[in-house]
This record gives structure tokens, C-alpha cells and sequence, in this order.
């Protein structure tokens, strides 16, 4: 007997404990949904700022990534760009032609570049192109109105690409105090250096080969 007095008055604590805390969980409730509505009434009561696209242009960084644009003249089709493009979305053809250059021995060959395509379908907008192209042949633009209603038009060619270059902005100026840029440097230290002899003359102070002193 005293044992299930023993279990009757501890299941009577326990059901007095469990309707203890289910007051405190709907009190929990309460005060969330307090929180809920002042937060909808200073929703409410505060001014909107919508932008009015496309009445009035978006205020965009201007290094915005929004389309690439080719300077296909710094071109060099190394292939750098296809190669790096996680999408390979970079479609590029080329063909070999000589040059001859004077005083040369026989001529030289260079790369043409026939077709440099981008299709923005696939472009996942990485940027990686842009950074490991060695001649600064490609540059973002901040323009991203080109949405089109077909999606083969997403496949900018050359010419295409080309349009966009009036819309990159300038780069930003180098900091007086910062480091120099190398190719700067080299062409510092090239002109500080004391012109070389011509060929076949002996720098200065120096017998030329096949002379007795």
C-alpha cells in the first residue's frame, strides 16, 4: 500500500509539474507573438524604398559583374580563358599567318583570331576568364540588360563581345603610395641602365676578341 501511495502521489507530482510547464510554453508563445506584430507595425509605419526599374537605373558598384566585353585585339588565343572556364562556355578559333619582318631571316608566324564566342546561357559569371587572361583582352562591364527571349541569342560573338568594351569603366588609379607596378620598375631600371655597345663593337675599356694588348 505505501508503495502505490508512494507511485500515486508521484505521478500527481509529475502531472502538477507538466501543467507547470506548459503554462510557461504558452507564456513562450505569447511573447513571440508580441515580438511578431511590433515587428510588422514598424514594418507598417516605415517608408519604402523601392527602386523604379526600369524607370530609374539601378545605382550599381562599378565593378559590377554584368557582361564580358573582349578588346579582341589583345587577343593572343593562347587559350588560357577556354581552358580555365569551369563551364566551357569559350568557343575559340584561330588560324596561323606569317609575318614578314624586316631584316629577319624567314618569317614569322602569329595567330589570327577568327572566333571568340561567350555563351552567357552557361556562363556561371566566375570571372575566372578575366583573371588569368594575360594580355587584358577581357573585362567585365557593369551592363546587364542583353536578356533575350531566345536563348540561342545568349551566344555573343566576337563582335558582339566587342560592343561592350565602350562600357567598361577606366581602372581605378594606382596609389601614390603603393608598390609599383613591375612593368614599371623594368622600364625604370632599362632606361637608368648605360646604353649597351652595338654589335660586334667592344664595350669600353674592353679589347675586342682576337686583339693584342
Amino acid at each position: 500500500m505505501s508503495g502505490e501511495e508512494h507511485d500515486t502521489g508521484h505521478g500527481a507530482t509529475g502531472h502538477g509539474a507538466t501543467g507547470h510547464g506548459a503554462t510557461g510554453h504558452s507564456g513562450g508563445h505569447g511573447e513571440g507573438l508580441l515580438k511578431g506584430l511590433a515587428t510588422t507595425f514598424k514594418t507598417m509605419v516605415s517608408p519604402a524604398h523601392t527602386q523604379q526599374y526600369p524607370d530609374v537605373a539601378p545605382d550599381l558598384p562599378p565593378r559590377s559583374r554584368g557582361v564580358i566585353a573582349l578588346l579582341a585585339e589583345n587577343c593572343t588565343v593562347c587559350m588560357l580563358c577556354a581552358r580555365e572556364c569551369p563551364d566551357w562556355c569559350i568557343y575559340i578559333d584561330s588560324h596561323k599567318e606569317e609575318v614578314q619582318v624586316p631584316g629577319a631571316a624567314r618569317a614569322r608566324q602569329r595567330n589570327v583570331l577568327d572566333r571568340f564566342d561567350i555563351d552567357f546561357s552557361l556562363c556561371m559569371y566566375c570571372g575566372i576568364c578575366v583573371e588569368v587572361c594575360p594580355f587584358d583582352a577581357l573585362y567585365w562591364s557593369p551592363e546587364f540588360e542583353y536578356a533575350e527571349y531566345d536563348i540561342r541569342n545568349l551566344l555573343h560573338d566576337k563582335e558582339h563581345l566587342g560592343e561592350w568594351m565602350a562600357s567598361v569603366p577606366p581602372p581605378p588609379a594606382h596609389d601614390p603610395n603603393g608598390e609599383p607596378a613591375k612593368e614599371e620598375t623594368a622600364a625604370a631600371r632599362k632606361a637608368a641602365a648605360p646604353g649597351r655597345p652595338a654589335p660586334g663593337r667592344p664595350a669600353p675599356g674592353r679589347p675586342a676578341r682576337g686583339a693584342t694588348t
